[in-house]
């Protein structure tokens, strides 16, 4: 499919329970994360997904280091169990994928995926920003963090592969 075939329902799953963000770590280990927050347009001539992590997060650290991710999104009122999971656990703690019952499966230039999603945008890793506190609004600041916490980073990844299963 066209990377934004399915913008209208990206958009309803990121306002609701949420995606999974699917990342592995040089060892092939695969972290799962909930996330309510990501992008999807053209930058640079390119179809860009982009998405937000905490600095503290576990993904963070694997991001840091990662050439590829992907974002999977169940069908609405499927797998909320496991979002809600992936989005309250550490993968410092725990494999989520199989904590939850989850099948990975390879896809574009290894991008690891989860089975059984609606949407699945595979992306190589294109580029990283981390948001500094004068950049965003105060109503975003004062929302979302904490006064001495660092803000998010935008991960940009060159989709390779949007795929449409519902």
């Amino acid at each position: 499919m066209r990377y934004d075939e399915h913008f209208k329902e990206l958009c309803g799953a990121l306002e609701g329970a949420g995606a999974f963000l699917v990342v592995a770590d040089k060892k092939g280990r695969v972290n799962l994360m909930t996330i309510g927050w990501a992008q999807l347009g053209v930058i640079w001539g390119e179809p860009v997904m982009s998405v937000l992590v905490r600095p503290s997060r576990h993904t963070h650290a694997l991001l840091e280091t990662a050439t590829h991710f992907s974002v999977c999104v169940p069908r609405r009122g499927e797998l909320e169990k496991e979002l809600a999971f992936c989005g309250t656990k550490s993968g410092r703690d725990y494999d989520k994928a199989r904590a939850c019952a989850l099948t990975l499966k390879d896809g574009a230039s290894g991008v690891k995926y989860i089975d059984g999603c609606a949407l699945v945008y595979q992306c190589e890793l294109y580029g990283r920003a981390p948001l500094a506190r004068g950049s965003l609004a105060p109503a975003a600041l004062k929302k979302y963090y904490e006064p001495a916490e660092t803000p998010h980073t935008l991960y940009f990844g060159k989709v390779l592969k949007a795929e449409n299963f519902l």
